[in-house]
């Protein structure tokens, strides 16, 4: 295995639990490098759809993938993720239809494992699997806990929350102002009220499908955190 081989397979390793726990021999981390592929993504463009066949997972590498449902009611988002994020694993090993859509937002890299290649893999990798089993539930812990925090809070206060949640290294959180009522469940009236009462507090400036952090520890204050 040569040197950029390695740092592609480790790299993969890394998304499944702790770097610190269960440590994956070379073996495993060539057999995780083959059980896909790269795929490259378009803003726009999805890597599967609702209702589609789970016949694969993906590692994001590069980009923002919007997560979103189509009910009757209309196109509803129901997350974002970021580089080191697994979507579509759950319903890929229940062997159901996808339940929520992943679009592009901006240029993506992902790596697909497909189920067929996967479940072999795991099988005869128990610590590949371990670790996956670990991360897996480090995600579903980290979206009840942030259901928790969301709970019996004002509009304005889980505005707050979202936006310090979803900022990334530069303040910047982009979500257009409908798509960050879709993730609260809120109307866009009470959300937009919110984002209108932060920015007169001058916490936050907006823009065309982005919101800037401007200060911080004001938005923490509207978010009800504790100091």
């Amino acid at each position: 295995m040569n040197t950029a081989e390695y740092q592609h397979f480790a790299w993969l390793a890394r998304s499944f639990g702790r770097t610190d726990y269960l440590p994956l021999t070379p073996e495993d981390l060539e057999a995780l490098g083959e059980a896909g592929s790269y795929v490259d993504k378009y803003p726009g463009t999805h890597l599967f759809k609702e209702g589609e066949e789970a016949n694969a997972s993906f590692v994001v590498q590069r980009g923002e993938v919007e997560l979103y449902r189509t009910p009757a009611a209309g196109k509803r988002v129901v997350g974002r993720v970021r580089p080191g994020a697994v979507i579509g694993d759950i319903a890929m090993f229940q062997g159901r239809p996808y339940i929520s859509s992943a679009r592009a937002i901006t240029p993506v890299r992902a790596f697909r494992f497909e189920r067929s290649r996967l479940i072999p893999l795991l099988i005869e990798h128990p610590v590949i699997a371990m670790r996956w089993l670990v991360a897996c539930l480090g995600q579903l812990e980290a979206t009840q806990q942030r259901v928790i925090r969301l709970m019996h809070r004002t509009v304005r206060e889980q505005v707050a929350e979202v936006l310090l949640d979803e900022a990334d290294n530069f303040g910047e959180i982009h979500l257009s102002q409908g798509s960050l009522a879709d993730l609260l469940g809120a109307s866009r009236q009470s959300v937009n009220e919110a984002l209108a009462g932060m920015r007169d507090d001058n916490a936050i400036e907006t823009g065309y499908r982005v919101i800037r952090v401007l200060d911080e520890e004001q938005l923490a204050g509207a978010a009800g955190r504790s100091n």
